[in-house]
């Protein structure tokens, strides 16, 4: 009954708005997304068909403005969720809704909403259904702009935590916190003219959850508070944010008391044709949960940002990624990228792109200096930031990769990949492999433009672990037709030719077709799909092995 209200005044704003009254009655817009599986047993590859053998994930969201007014609602349906999604989900009904108003001074919202303070550390609510990850606030929201270059947001309220029979549960805990940014260049305009760019800003959050613990005299209400500046010289930028985190001892880190403490660091160079590049991290105890018992990826007030090059081609993306790890990690980056210009001899008729890539991440060197690990304060270890003993028993993580792309004529171009990873799987646990798994990747992928609406592109991949440790070596192959704007047409072979067992050296074939029209997009895959972790910027869920018929729609208005 709660929502009923809601539901009918966004479906007649959505009748009315949208047809010739639109001026009068403001404006709506949307979009529908709607994934559907239809799975079958597959002993070969450990797939199961589920007892309703069909699975569907639908989204409808609708959202009006008129005049500084604004609310919007999203329907969500799981019947049931679709393969790999959290247990969390399930059942149909409203799992995001939102009222407020908004003008140049300010924008109030109550309801739900997302939100990030810098550049996460310490807040981050948001949304990516590829993973799962919905923690969306649920209370009060307010974004100030006093003056020119001056923002400051408040947020109040509580996570959402699942989506269960329909209904949308949050969180034990309380989260409220506010930001603030000041862009100095904006206030003195000297500063602009002589093209520097100055950006300072500072936040403050903390939680509070209820509860106590039969050892330890757990603090209900903890703090997190950082500070950032951001500046930029011409082609020059360095940023960076620090933050501390009070004792926060929960599930996550065994009930310890010590502090936790980030720190992150980017400069950079860019103009036409060049960019470098180098980002550092150091991260201490900064799990940082709305509910001190949750686990995996539920109720994470912080975000822990990845310093890993973010990959496309399938045998990078999907064997060994990278997890972050927010109980501890040193993390650097290296970034460079160079166009070698039309003519010369390296750049040929077209020119030449080629970019280089280096990124590693260690443990935390934590010291325990005689302090006595049964002392009721729990404060365990001390630390220091970038503090590691960079030894490779300490690895968790290296990619060196180049990529180059280049143009040979007017219809064929091509990109050449090379990737070596280090990926220690006592921390990150891919598989059940023991220690640090290297692999050596190698990539071509080619373009031919048949005439301006044809083309085909290919992509041969392959994977070599040392001493085919893990499941051995792997090749996918890639093979594209498109039909510019509207078809495409797609498949996608990945075979474990070099697992050490036999038995188990399997191929998965999935075949793609899809069609566009203008806003709205109908695709169809069937195949086998590999068991493992499907990640994005750091955050992961584990996939299992699957064999089926997947039907994904989407439309925007």
């Amino acid at each position: 009954m709660k929502y009923r209200y809601i539901t009918s005044v966004i479906l007649f704003c959505f009748t009315f708005g949208t047809g010739s009254f639109a001026q009068k009655l403001g404006s709506v817009s949307g979009n529908i997304e709607s994934i559907y599986q239809y799975l079958l047993t597959d002993s070969i590859i450990g797939a199961t068909q589920p007892k309703e053998k069909s699975l569907i994930n639908t989204y409808a969201l609708v959202n009006y403005n008129l005049a500084g007014f604004k609310a919007g609602a999203r329907f969500e349906v799981y019947y049931p969720r679709i393969l790999g999604y959290p247990d969390r989900y399930d059942g149909a009904g409203l799992g995001y809704r939102y009222v407020g108003y908004e003008n140049k001074l300010l924008s109030v919202t109550v309801g739900n909403f997302y939100e990030q303070f810098g550049s996460g550390l310490i807040f981050r609510s948001y949304e990516d259904r590829a993973l799962g990850v919905d923690n969306a606030m649920d209370g009060f929201h307010l974004r100030l702009t006093p003056v020119k270059g001056l923002t400051i947001k408040g947020v109040y309220g509580k996570q959402r935590f699942s989506f269960t029979d329909g209904k949308v549960v949050k969180s034990a805990g309380i989260v409220r916190g506010f930001d603030g940014e000041l862009a100095v260049d904006q206030l003195i305009t000297k500063l602009s003219d002589k093209q520097i760019r100055l950006k300072i800003g500072g936040s403050f959050v903390s939680k509070y959850e209820s509860g106590t613990h039969p050892d330890y005299n757990i603090p209900a209400n903890v703090g997190a508070y950082g500070g950032r500046i951001d500046f930029g010289y011409k082609n020059f930028y360095l940023n960076g944010e620090y933050v501390i985190k009070e004792a926060d001892p929960s599930a996550d880190n065994n009930y310890i008391f010590n502090y936790g403490k980030g720190m992150i660091v980017n400069l950079g160079y860019s103009q036409k044709g060049i960019g470098v590049l180098l980002s550092a991290k150091s991260i201490d105890n900064m799990s940082f949960r709305s509910e001190r018992n949750a686990a995996l990826q539920d109720l994470t007030i912080g975000f822990i940002p990845p310093l890993t090059k973010t990959h496309t081609y399938n045998l990078v993306t999907t064997l060994y990624p990278y997890v972050s790890q927010p109980l501890g990690e040193v993390a650097y980056q290296a970034d460079f990228f160079y166009k070698f210009k039309r003519g010369t001899k390296l750049g040929g008729k077209y020119g030449m792109d080629i970019a280089l890539n280096f990124s590693t991440a260690f443990a935390p060197e934590q010291t325990l200096n005689g302090i006595d690990l049964n002392d009721s304060s729990r404060v365990v270890y001390s630390s220091r930031l970038f503090h590691s003993s960079y030894k490779r028993s300490d690895l968790y993580w290296r990619d060196i990769n180049v990529e180059v792309k280049r143009k040979l004529s007017k219809k064929w171009s091509f990109i050449a990949s090379y990737y070596n990873i280090h990926l220690n799987n006592d921390v990150i646990k891919i598989t059940d492999a023991k220690g640090i798994i290297e692999s050596h990747i190698g990539v071509i992928d080619v373009l031919y433009k048949i005439n301006t609406k044809h083309s085909i592109r290919g992509e041969l991949q392959g994977l070599w672990t040392k001493g085919r440790k893990d499941r051995g070596h792997w090749a996918t192959l890639v093979l594209e037709y498109t039909i510019s704007p509207d078809w495409f047409f797609s498949f996608v072979g990945q075979y474990n030719y070099g697992h050490p067992d036999p038995d188990l050296r399997v191929l998965y074939p999935i075949g793609v077709i899809g069609k566009i029209w203008g806003s709205t997009r109908l695709q169809v895959a069937y195949g086998r799909q590999n068991a493992g972790l499907f990640c994005v910027g750091g955050v992961c869920r584990f996939v299992p092995a699957s064999n089926g018929l997947t039907v994904t729609f989407t439309h925007s208005f």
